[in-house]
């Protein structure tokens, strides 16, 4: 034999022991799984909406209105705010109106008119008679030429020249023409007094200029070429040009010019320019719009707020300028360190809270569609937070304490206070609070949650919502009391009000702020109570007040079971009565007990003459079937019952009760009576057990636990010939004790110690049910005695 033979097999019995993976071989393992996988990146997702939700590239604004910063608080950088520089922009205001270009509307008419009247005065003068021999109506006409004070010496020579001068023009075509060239530009631009418009109201130097009745044709004008002042100072030589291009005697020209000025400044040049106020004011409106605001810009170590006095909605914007000002200066780096702290919070989150799931709710950590919707309301939770803390809602409290009360009616209290005060964690990090901010909303929250309990009426959420504001109000005043600062809405511009004033308001607007927090707490009762439906369906769980709806007899299947299989009803009713009992007494929830065994065999009633309780005398059905085909019919009860109960839109919870009140249990009458006949049958193959077993599932919940013990000790006890106590609870325990080591409780979480007290109710219920009657003589003796039957 070679001597390496033995090395050879030590070798292989070395090789061939293999220790089991360690810890992180295991991990890496689990992590592989597809599965697996998709739940991470579900909450990799979630942290990267809360993430951009909250701005978690950059730090959180920490202040808000009503703050009393303790300490001065400086700019750290030169920055420009939204806040306007009110003196600067009032100038601005001024300024642009005063420069504002008003409009007004010319009226040619009363120029032309004045045009004519001169024209028929001077026809009127030019052909009448000699001056001596005038007439009294020439006469008068004659003087309107005349100047209206003083005396003109020689005016019988003013006179004929004045009619020599247009002695060559008889129709005065040429005058009137030269008139026109005169008034040309009057005509054109108009004539005013003075402007109608004061000084701030707009330009004094330039107006515009709009034809009456034609807005759209628009000119500019000087002021002072449209004073009627000065088209008077100018109007004689206006018109001796006007004369001169007209073609009149060059002699003459002077005199003519003279006489006419003075018969028209006697006439009175009329003012043909009115302001139009509509188009003058919109033109004021567009300059004060066309302002570009001045705001005020700060440098650093330019004190933004004092100490010690409440921070106004001014203050608020302009700290909010600063930190975004020192936001759009942070590097790359920054922003990633940013990121990187904030993403790294949401995901730690993550991990706690799902190691918590693993080791004490794997249920729902291991439902995909539970842990998506439980990550959805969580980040909506966050996101609305964030919205709600705004300094014209601070209503952080509604969305907070409306996650922690849903949490609570679709899983348990503990649950709901872990993840309620995790999102509570994130939203005041998110927001920049502090501790005392973190406390209150963790008070209103769990507060809400240990009062929730069983909801039974429709106010009872109402309730809760009180008993949480009366709590989240008191909260609030003891923390503010204790840090000096006033939490919650505290009136929109109280602080404004007051300028930022501390004495004698602080406990106003504490007072304030807390009643606020616990009017939003009550307004979460009070939208929860519409939720709720929602709730239900979202989640797949029943409140007290579904389950009562549900458990009423009208219901269509609950009438159906009664009339096709009334025996089945009537065992029904009794379970529901044993199994609330039960689950009471353990600190279940007995109502679910009932309601689920209501319906827990209305799978029966598709085939009623195969189970005992319904048949009535006409025999056995199953003594013309084999062992195996009726363990079919009576285990198809069960999948018949679930697909009637989908059918019928019950709710999972309802149908967990019909899919797991038998378990995996072995369906033992018909199992014995096969395997009676294998063995009396040589040739028959051994009889397989899992052919004569319920399909399952075992019971998931203490609740289909100790319905499945009841409905099997409520059938068997019909058994007793003698019902006594005793053997009663014999019965109970050793069906009990039969379930317990056929691994039937094994995934439903019921302790040794309360299966025994379900044991115990249950005997105390069934002893209830089957107890003895003294009997009446006439029983005793066998006879029946009509009076006893009625």
């Amino acid at each position: 034999m070679s001597t390496s033979s033995p090395r050879r097999k030590r070798s292989d019995l070395a090789a061939g022991i293999q220790l089991p993976p360690g810890q992180i071989s295991r991990s890496l393992t689990y992590l592989r799984q597809g599965d697996v996988l998709l739940r991470i990146a579900l909450c990799l997702l979630a942290a990267t909406v809360m993430w951009f939700a909250t701005h978690g590239w950059s730090r959180p604004f920490p202040f808000t209105s009503g703050y009393i910063p303790p300490r001065d608080i400086v700019a750290s950088i030169d920055f420009s705010t939204r806040e306007l520089d009110v003196p600067e922009n009032e100038r601005r205001r001024q300024r642009a109106l005063a420069q504002t270009i008003c409009i007004y509307t010319h009226d040619v008419q009363p120029m032309v008119e004045l045009r004519e009247a001169l024209k028929n005065r001077v026809f009127q003068v030019t052909h009448g008679e000699a001056f001596e021999s005038l007439s009294d109506d020439d006469r008068k006409a004659w003087q309107e030429f005349l100047p209206t004070t003083g005396s003109m010496d020689n005016e019988a020579l003013f006179f004929n020249d004045f009619k020599l001068a247009l002695a060559e023009d008889p129709d005065l075509q040429k005058f009137e023409r030269a008139v026109q060239i005169a008034f040309a530009d009057y005509e054109r631009d108009g004539l005013l007094v003075q402007l109608e418009h004061q000084f701030e109201e707009g330009s004094q130097t330039a107006i515009e200029v709009h034809p009456k009745g034609r807005s759209d044709i628009t000119q500019r004008v000087e002021v002072a070429n449209v004073r009627i002042a000065q088209a008077t100072t100018n109007l004689k030589s206006r018109l001796h040009d006007g004369f001169q291009a007209a073609g009149l005697p060059e002699a003459h020209l002077d005199t003519l010019a003279l006489l006419v000025t003075n018969w028209l400044s006697a006439k009175r040049i009329p003012a043909t320019l009115k302001l139009d106020s509509e188009a003058t004011n919109e033109a004021r409106r567009k300059a004060v719009d066309s302002i570009e605001e001045a705001t005020i810009n700060y440098h650093a170590k330019d004190r933004l707020a004092a100490a010690g006095v409440p921070l106004t909605s001014r203050d608020v914007g302009r700290l909010r300028a600063e930190h975004e000002a020192i936001t759009e200066t942070l590097s790359f780096g920054s922003r990633f360190r940013h990121t990187i702290a904030h993403f790294g919070m949401y995901m730690a989150m993550y991990v706690l809270c799902g190691a918590y799931l693993y080791f004490h709710e794997r249920r729902l950590l291991t439902d995909t569609r539970r842990l998506a919707t439980m990550l959805g309301l969580a980040v909506a939770t966050v996101v609305l937070c964030h919205v709600a803390a705004e300094d014209r809602w601070r209503a952080e409290v509604i969305p907070m304490t409306l996650f922690g009360i849903t949490v609570a009616i679709a899983y348990r209290r503990e649950l709901a206070l872990l993840l309620s005060a995790v999102v509570a964690l994130v939203v005041t990090l998110a927001n920049g609070n502090s501790l005392p901010e973190f406390v209150i909303l963790v008070a209103a929250v769990s507060s809400s949650i240990l009062l929730v309990g069983r909801i039974r009426s429709r106010t009872k959420l109402i309730y809760v919502g009180i008993g949480t504001g009366l709590v989240t109000t008191a909260t609030t005043l003891g923390v503010g009391t204790l840090v000096g600062q006033a939490y919650g809405w505290s009136g929109g511009g109280s602080f404004d009000a007051v300028g930022g004033s501390t004495t004698g308001y602080f406990a106003v607007w504490l007072a304030v702020g807390a009643l606020w927090y616990g009017f939003c707490a009550l307004v979460a009762g009070i939208l929860m109570t519409g939720l709720l439906p929602f709730i239900e369906k979202l989640f797949d769980v029943q409140t007290d007040i579904s389950l009562l709806e549900l458990g009423d007899a009208a219901h269509p299947l609950l009438q159906e079971l009664v009339r096709r299989a009334p025996g089945t009803y009537n065992h029904s009713i009794n379970v529901a009565s044993i199994s609330e009992a039960a689950a009471e007494a353990i600190g279940a929830n007995g109502l679910l007990c009932r309601v689920g065994a209501y319906f827990h065999d209305i799978g029966k009633m598709l085939k009623p003459g195969y189970f005992v309780e319904n048949q009535s005398g006409e025999g056995n059905r199953h003594d013309s079937l084999m062992p195996a085909m009726s363990t079919l019919v009576i285990i198809a009860h069960v999948k018949d019952g679930a697909d009637l109960a989908r059918q019928h839109r019950l709710p999972r919870s309802i149908i967990n009760f019909i899919e797991q009140h038998h378990g995996t249990t072995l369906v033992e009458y018909f199992y014995n009576q096969a395997a009676k006949q294998s063995e009396s049958n040589p040739d028959a193959s051994e009889v397989d057990e899992t052919s004569f077993r319920y399909p399952g599932p075992k019971p998931q919940t203490k609740e289909t636990g100790v319905m499945m013990l009841a409905d099997a000790s409520e059938s068997a006890c019909r058994t007793l010939t003698d019902p006594a106590p005793a053997r009663i609870e014999h019965l109970v325990h050793e069906i009990a004790m039969k379930r317990l080591l056929d691994g039937q409780f094994d995934e439903c979480s019921l302790s040794l110690r309360e299966l025994a007290v379900v044991e115990d109710s249950i005997v105390k219920s069934l002893t209830a049910v089957y107890h003895g009657r003294v009997k009446y003589p006439s029983q005793q003796s066998g006879k029946a005695v009509s009076s006893v039957r009625s």
